[in-house]
């Protein structure tokens, strides 16, 4: 570790340890966006770059803080627990299952750690609010990086390892990286928090200028297909907002007109996909390819996962002669754990997707700016999950998944709150949450002497 990484670590770990809880995300996102997972220690043989330093610092904090979840445990929670511990059993059932359990293990302690860190961080509407705000600032340096890179075809992260000290050249574009493992990844964290700065426009129009700026050069500078379709995926998100009275209506249209084109089309609908090159350097085709070979491949990999894929495709990657380049997210679960860990993945998508429909139905009518800006969060999760069809997160980058997921168990949670309170208020403020005290104890009553029931009764002791 250089010695500015180490004086990194060491203030980000302060900071942590000492911010108050509405600011402890801003060490976690800056260690995700000014360092490579070249700079970090090996113990035990377990690989800890700085970012999972700083996430355990995170968990050192809760713990001796006594803080946690807003509310108890939510559905997601659950969710995010059985996925963890299948993918940890899936292990098992691997050839070399030392190896993967190790393996498994550190993608769960990323997972866990950063969702449930940001579920102890974030309590209500307000720290939502003040994170994504937080995202479109720390963003800043890395755009311009990432810009610098483009006119000088030079990494300024290389000085930390981990990435190349000139940026790849695909067909004469120049595909600025940052941070990041891929160029695609770099690109797709500004992709996906695009719709969350729209939703900061109404609030605070100066943070959400910043943050789109920033966001959209990091897209642009990638130079790569997949977080431009991100882009297109999250824009059109946020134009059903119109129409979000009939999205019921038209996830059915969706799953009606793919199954139009398996009847129409001679190759599988899903090969739409090898037809998308927005910069005339991607790699749309495997994409495509890819899924075919895993469901021809089904009975290789459909409980616990395979350690050979080489095979799928007629080509492999230098990195490791038993595997194919898995550039799908869902497959690449399937491959770690089989389809109970891909379906569980997908679980919790589908959850956090149900929290944010519940939460604008119910601020329907009432605010439509929390209703947006609740819908926007719900956008940047859509892209999240149309990227996991052409990309797999293997760096930092995953912290942004999580997170979002993250901010849907808050908005639910934040909502159930105000909702039990008063079913019949008009946009009852956060404020009134009780949280200090329930966050105290839990399973304690909260208790709310300021706030009439609907039948004009004190309505005393509320249980959530």
């Amino acid at each position: 570790m250089t010695p500015l990484a180490l004086l990194f670590l060491l203030a980000a770990t302060l900071a942590i340890w000492t911010l108050p809880r509405k600011w402890a995300p801003v060490p976690l996102l800056a260690g995700a966006c000014y360092m490579t997972l070249g700079q970090g220690f090996e113990i035990a043989g377990l690989n800890f770059p700085i970012i999972r330093l700083l996430l355990l610092a995170g968990v050192i904090r809760v713990l001796v803080r006594g803080e946690r979840p807003l509310g108890g445990m939510l559905g997601m929670d659950k969710l995010f627990l059985a996925w963890a511990a299948w993918a940890l059993v899936a292990s098992v059932f691997h050839e070399k299952p030392g190896t993967t359990f190790q393996f498994h293990a550190g993608m769960v302690y990323n997972a866990l750690c950063v969702y449930f860190l940001m579920r102890c961080f974030c309590w209500d509407e307000d720290d939502v609010y003040r994170l994504v705000r937080i995202t479109a600032w720390v963003l800043i340096p890395v755009a311009a990086e990432m810009l610098y890179e483009q006119l000088t075809q030079t990494n300024l992260f290389a000085m930390f390892g981990g990435v190349p000290d000139e940026p790849a050249i695909r067909n004469g574009r120049i595909r600025s990286q940052g941070p990041f493992a891929h160029a695609i990844l770099a690109g797709t964290v500004g992709a996906v928090c695009i719709p969350m700065m729209v939703g900061l426009w109404r609030r605070y129009p100066m943070s959400a200028k910043v943050g789109l700026a920033t966001c959209g050069v990091m897209v642009v500078t990638s130079a790569s297909s997949g977080p431009l379709m991100s882009v297109i995926f999250s824009l059109f998100a946020l134009a059903v907002w119109k129409w979000r009275h009939l999205t019921r209506q038209l996830r059915w249209a969706a799953v009606i007109g793919y199954v139009m084109l398996e009847l129409v089309m001679k190759a599988p609908a899903y090969y739409l996909i090898a037809r998308v090159d927005l910069t005339g350097s991607s790699a749309s085709y495997h994409r495509a390819a890819l899924i075919e070979a895993a469901i021809a491949h089904l009975a290789e990999w459909w409980f616990a996962g395979t350690d050979y894929t080489r095979h799928w495709m007629p080509y492999g990657v230098p990195w490791s002669e038993d595997h194919a380049d898995i550039t799908n997210h869902y497959l690449g679960q399937g491959v770690k754990g089989g389809v109970p860990l891909m379906m569980l993945f997908i679980a919790i998508l589908w959850c956090g997707f149900r929290y944010i429909g519940q939460t604008a139905q119910r601020l329907r009518g009432m605010d439509p700016e929390r209703e947006f800006f609740a819908w926007s969060i719900g956008a940047s999760l859509f892209a999240h999950a149309a990227s996991c069809v052409s990309v797999a997160y293997f760096d930092q980058s995953i912290l942004f998944l999580y997170l979002t997921l993250a901010l849907t168990a808050v908005l639910k949670r934040n909502w159930a709150v105000e909702w039990h309170v008063n079913p019949k208020a008009e946009a009852v403020p956060a404020d009134v949450t009780a949280e200090r005290s329930w966050l105290a104890s839990p399973s304690a009553p909260v208790e709310w002497p300021d706030i009439a029931s609907p039948s004009g009764r004190d309505p005393g002791t509320v249980r959530l």
